[in-house]
């Protein structure tokens, strides 16, 4: 850990597995809508979950962070057992007092290869973690840093934009939002979206074929 802080109140689950990559991959192809409308809808975060870095790609497994509001030891610790391809997942409570991810946490992300981070809570530095090629989520943003106290936990299910996300869980995030993948179901979504994908591109051949009928027929 780069912070000279004991983290004994922080509990770590011993393990948790995580979908490959090679299984993932497709869904970062397709709008989150889509991977969404896959899983009936059901495993949307709620619209207080927005993107505020430039980079708008999220695709990852869940590395699940529990911390008291306002606090970030546990971030800290939780990028100790980061493996790359992870996206940090903060309960951070809903509170906006505080930011529980800036742009030196963001460095140890870059150097742990973590991809993005979604956090019920709030964030800074938000231009430069859009540097460092991060997209991020949160539901506000304060210059006021965090406490680094804890306690906290990592590895387990958290709160966080109206659902339950398990660890190891995929996440997918574009501008539009972030859609959580159950990681017993990645397989079904993946199968699933092609269907979706060609379901909308031949309704989206119906509505232009359409403009351009009636824009013939006004000349």
């Amino acid at each position: 850990m780069y912070i000279a802080a004991a983290t004994d109140s922080v509990s770590i689950a011993p393990s948790w597995p995580r979908a490959a990559a090679a299984e993932i991959r497709r869904l970062g192809e397709v709008p989150a809508a889509n991977v969404g409308d896959a899983l009936q809808r059901m495993t949307v975060m709620d619209g207080g979950i927005r993107l505020f870095t430039g980079h708008t790609a999220l695709l990852g497994n869940a590395l699940t962070v529990d911390v008291r509001s306002g606090d970030n030891l546990a971030i800290h610790r939780a990028l100790d057992e980061a493996r790359p391809g992870d996206v940090l997942v903060v309960n951070g409570h809903g509170d906006l007092t505080r930011a529980l991810i800036g742009d030196l946490i963001g460095e140890i992300m870059v150097n742990t290869g973590v991809t993005g981070a979604v956090v019920d809570g709030a964030v800074r530095d938000v231009q430069a973690l859009s540097e460092m090629g991060l997209a991020v989520y949160a539901r506000a943003i304060t210059p006021a840093g965090p406490f680094k106290d804890g306690p906290g936990a990592i590895g387990v299910p958290v709160a966080v934009g109206g659902l339950v996300v398990a660890p190891g869980d995929v996440l997918v995030g574009d501008a539009d939002g972030v859609v959580v993948v159950p990681r017993l179901r990645v397989r079904e979504v993946v199968d699933a979206v092609d269907g979706i994908v060609e379901k909308e591109e031949t309704l989206r051949r119906r509505i232009l074929a359409a403009r351009s009928g009636h824009a013939a027929a006004a000349r």
